[in-house]
């Protein structure tokens, strides 16, 4: 008989997390580095007793970290694994009922993202023998319903460990998934609070130091071929870069074919950085909050090849942005999915290998000098726009974009922004320069507000030599900002500018355009008057919000104060909030691309009408890519 070891279940879990670890290209990492966890009924005598047993006495390494809101602790996680190229992520703890339902909205952003973060939320009594406990749901429809049950859509992987024995395969499936690039997403192991509690005897070789290889599967030649076939065909061919470029690092093999061909490059959020901004051929975002310049190129565009994207509708301005009748599609990804999208010549490949291998194949091809200097005339006129927006002199309050020019500035060449919810994505993808892959973490895959003071802890783990600027509304603060608290008591600095505006500046610009009138989207007192929240702005103090939470608090009533503030909370070693005003109304940058918000399509409201006509009439430039 092989040698084991009694554990309980929490304990095993804990000494098995400590000894995985991801390896490419021969860089070996841990891949659960630690734990985040709310300790409640369900956790605290299971898990939460294993990890304190471990710090005691050493037999496992795995340190815990206390968040304060379940959903925040899988951004971070989330955030950290981006960061880390989703090589490495953390696992989460929490207690049965609420705060392992907390994590939900987290596990939903994460497998939308496609980044990896393990879910450990505590379950009823495997036993039923007390059913029904605190905060058990009972379903009529059958027995082994719990309310964690609601993780299965959002996760890539489920189980739930019903004996201590099922942890072996379940584990050992957890990590297959976590470390496959095309399958990554969130993996969530139930545990029933009992089962968590109780010893069996391990075999001692499931905690062995196990290393789980990340791939880079390689393209088949054929498809490489019928690629760069369709590709040297092309006189007005476009790039769109996406999260996949970043993750595999195949920025040198993008410079690259984008140097030999002139080919343009566009990217999405997730792409963005993958080329440099100041690369001769990037023309910037793409789609409905693209520039100008992406938009004009993907209009023309009778080649379109997609690295490493899903092809959102923010991408696509709602299948609009690419309007050559005659376009036709080659797309580079490691998720067969993607890669099948829009009819398209299908690489199904890891974007760094198969970058090279296109390169190859396309050896002497290169656009018409006339084309290339088209895009780099669009590229530079856009560069001007930028500069306006950053320096509009809008007042008395500063227009966000004077904001989002000041950040920039402060933010330097390593300086990373992050972002998820608000006008603020779509401004930042307009104007943001990125240096490099990891200057830009703009969460728009499930644009969650509340991600982002969570995502600075995690971005900051992650790259503890990089200044991290958290971009932050009111409006999301409001919904998560626990996570100061956690920066502060990890000694994590992190600079918050928090953009006060007293509403919902996005929703409440769409508003407006669909006919809606802004209705619901301003934080105003009740109007006695009117009977709606349309009275005078509620007297709230974000900035003594957050010195309360014990951040180092700037002020900033002007652009110019603003810059002074952001100089000064560089130079800070804690956790510093930069509070300034702007002007809810302020001018954005100028928009090029579609959204596809339904609006009504009957209505008493004349603003509705109105905006219903402007509706249909770009619907009509709607099409399915086949």
């Amino acid at each position: 008989m092989s040698e084991t070891i009694r554990l309980t279940t929490g304990q095993a879990v804990v000494r098995f997390l400590a000894a995985q670890f991801s390896e490419r290209d021969g860089a070996e990492q841990r891949l659960i580095p630690g734990m985040w966890g709310i300790f409640g009924h369900g956790n605290v005598a299971g898990v939460g007793q294993a990890l304190l047993q471990a710090a005691h006495t050493g037999e496992a390494d795995l340190p815990y970290y206390l968040a304060r809101n379940e959903q925040a602790m899988v951004h971070t996680s989330a955030a950290f694994a981006k960061m880390r190229d989703r090589l490495a992520t953390f696992a989460c703890t929490a207690s049965t009922g609420p705060g392992s339902t907390n994590m939900i909205t987290g596990a939903a952003l994460a497998t939308t993202n496609r980044l990896p973060v393990l879910l450990l939320p505590s379950d009823m009594f495997a036993t039923r023998y007390p059913d029904p406990v605190l905060q058990q749901l009972e379903d009529t429809r059958g027995g082994d319903v719990t309310v964690n049950d609601a993780f299965r859509p959002v996760s890539k992987y489920f189980d739930r460990i019903t004996r201590p024995e099922q942890l072996i395969p379940a584990a050992l499936a957890a990590m297959r998934v976590l470390t496959d690039p095309a399958e990554t997403g969130a993996v969530t192991l139930c545990l029933p609070q009992d089962v968590q509690a109780e010893a069996f005897d391990w075999p001692v070789e499931f905690f062995r130091h196990r290393v789980w290889h990340v791939p880079r599967p390689a393209p088949e030649p054929a498809a490489v071929a019928r690629a760069a076939e369709v590709l040297r065909t092309a006189h007005r061919p476009l790039v769109v870069a996406g999260g996949g470029a970043v993750y595999s690092g195949a920025g040198n093999e993008l410079a690259a074919l984008a140097d030999a061909t002139g080919v343009p490059v566009a990217d999405t959020h997730a792409g963005k950085g993958a080329l440099p901004a100041d690369h001769p051929c990037a023309v910037g975002g793409i789609g409905s909050t693209g520039t100008a310049a992406a938009n004009a190129l993907a209009a023309d565009a009778d080649v379109v090849l997609g690295i490493g994207t899903r092809y959102s509708d923010f991408t696509t301005a709602s299948h609009t942005v690419f309007g050559n009748p005659e376009v036709t599609f080659v797309n580079l990804n490691v998720a067969r999915l993607d890669a099948v999208k829009h009819s398209a010549v299908a690489v199904t490949a890891d974007a760094r290998e198969g970058l090279r291998a296109l390169l190859a194949e396309l050896d002497g091809w290169r656009v018409d000098d006339s084309y290339r200097d088209r895009a780099g005339q669009l590229a530079a006129e856009w560069r001007r726009v930028t500069e306006e927006c950053y320096s509009r002199g809008h007042g008395p309050l500063p227009a966000q974009t004077e904001v989002i020019g000041a950040v920039s500035e402060a933010a330097g060449e390593r300086g990373v922004v992050i972002n998820a919810a608000g006008s603020m994505p779509g401004d930042l993808q307009m104007l943001w320069r990125a240096r490099d892959p990891k200057a830009y973490n703009v969460e728009y895959a499930y644009s969650c507000m509340g991600y982002e003071v969570a995502a600075g802890v995690g971005t900051k783990m992650a790259a503890a030599d990089r200044e991290v600027f958290v971009l932050v509304g009111d409006g999301s603060y409001l919904m998560l900002s626990s996570e100061l608290v956690t920066m502060i008591s990890e000694g994590i600095k992190v600079v918050i500018v928090l953009v006060q505006n007293h509403g919902f500046a996005s929703i409440g610009s769409l508003s407006e355009e669909l006919g809606s009138q802004r209705f619901g989207t301003a934080y105003r007192y009740r109007s006695g008057e009117s009977g709606l929240l349309d009275g005078e702005a509620l007297p709230v103090d974000l900035a003594a919000n957050a010195a309360s939470l014990g951040a180092t608090v700037l002020r900033a009533g002007s652009v110019a104060e603003l810059r002074d503030a952001l100089a000064e909370a560089r130079a800070n070693t804690t956790t510093t909030v930069v509070h300034v005003d702007a002007d809810l109304f302020g001018p954005g940058p100028p928009g090029s691309g579609w959204w596809d918000v339904p609006v009504a399509e009957v209505s008493e409201l004349t603003s509705t009408s109105k905006a219903y006509e402007n509706y249909a009439a770009n619907k009509q430039n709607q099409r399915h890519y086949l």
